[in-house]
């Protein structure tokens, strides 16, 4: 791999890389209506919205890495990612940005051709947008509270899940919609404990994200909310379609994604208690650093939540193949 590629594949944030996965699976298993053509009902559709999918989500992250550079490099947590933008230069990273939105114009028109969706064609444009006014100015949605959380919820949620399962299906069921908001609800739960890791850093730098403007009592109480409310329409829309399906004791898989929830719900109360301590504490610097210690573990959460989901996922979509 050239020097080029290899600072371009840092800048372009790697470790989405498996939401972007995640997201195909979801909407694949909810979206297949078997019998199918294996190749041009299955490999064709889902390699290009695949390519589509992990396009946009690379343009979201470069044009976040250009947008946030100032800030980042007063960050030593990302030594990493200021040092591959420096190397790669700003001019070289807008003409990839641009590169990359073509060849998923070409990708999503390809799509199109098959498939005659025009609706696929709207939520290409609305990703696009929304992956440059995340970020950059003048609207830059990652700072304006609240609009900040929906946006997030968009575009790791209900836009690239929609996006795959519209692409198998052209019909929109209760269930789905049920599952999908619950998913939705559980990806912003498991973002805002790395918010909690950074709290006191982002404080000092002024970088107001929602929990910093929350504060970590708040924040870490909307957290178990999230997780709590995400895990029962997640649950809910599984369980009524397996319990419905032709084998309905796959809903006994269901028991791991309790234990899952319940398990990282656990380490939310402890954050949330940590929190309140903290609030209350003379010796706050101590309670802080148990707060940034407990919350580093937040990727194995995001993790086990993240995967139990597919996992579950999977388990529908083979009661569809076995139906």
């Amino acid at each position: 791999m050239s020097k080029t590629a290899r600072l371009l594949v840092t800048v372009s944030r790697p470790e989405f890389l498996p939401a972007n996965s995640a997201s195909l699976i979801i909407g694949l298993s909810w979206g297949i209506v078997p019998p199918l053509d294996v190749v041009w009902d299955l490999g064709i559709p889902a390699t290009l919205v695949f390519t589509i999918i992990t396009l946009v989500s690379a343009v979201a992250a470069q044009v976040n890495t250009i947008s946030d550079y100032e800030l980042d490099s007063r960050d030593s947590r990302k030594k990493e990612l200021v040092k591959a933008m420096s190397h790669l230069g700003r001019g070289k990273l807008k003409l990839f940005i641009v590169v990359e939105v073509l060849l998923s114009l070409v990708f999503i028109a390809m799509l199109f051709r098959i498939q005659g969706k025009l609706a696929s064609i709207f939520m290409w444009m609305a990703a696009v947008f929304l992956a440059y006014a995340y970020s950059a100015p003048p609207l830059r949605l990652k700072s304006r509270s609240w609009l900040a959380v929906i946006t997030l919820l968009i575009v790791l949620s209900i836009l690239p899940v929609t996006f795959v399962f519209h692409t198998f299906t052209s019909e929109l069921e209760p269930l789905f919609l049920i599952f999908l908001s619950g998913q939705a609800l559980t990806v912003y739960s498991v973002i805002v404990p790395a918010e909690i890791r950074d709290y006191f850093g982002d404080k000092a730098l002024g970088i107001k994200t929602m929990t910093v403007r929350l504060g970590l009592v708040k924040a870490s109480f909307f957290s178990m909310v999230l997780l709590s409310l995400g895990g029962f329409l997640c649950g809910a829309g599984l369980f009524l379609k397996l319990a419905y399906a032709s084998h309905p004791i796959l809903v006994g898989f269901l028991l791991a994604m309790a234990v899952t929830y319940g398990f990282v719900l656990q380490k939310y109360k402890t954050l949330y208690h940590l929190s309140k301590r903290h609030a209350s504490s003379e010796n706050q610097s101590s309670i802080a650093q148990e707060i940034e210690n407990l919350s580093a573990h937040n990727p194995q959460w995001i993790t086990l939540v993240t995967q139990t989901i597919v996992f579950m996922c999977l388990v529908l979509l083979v009661s569809k193949l076995l139906s």
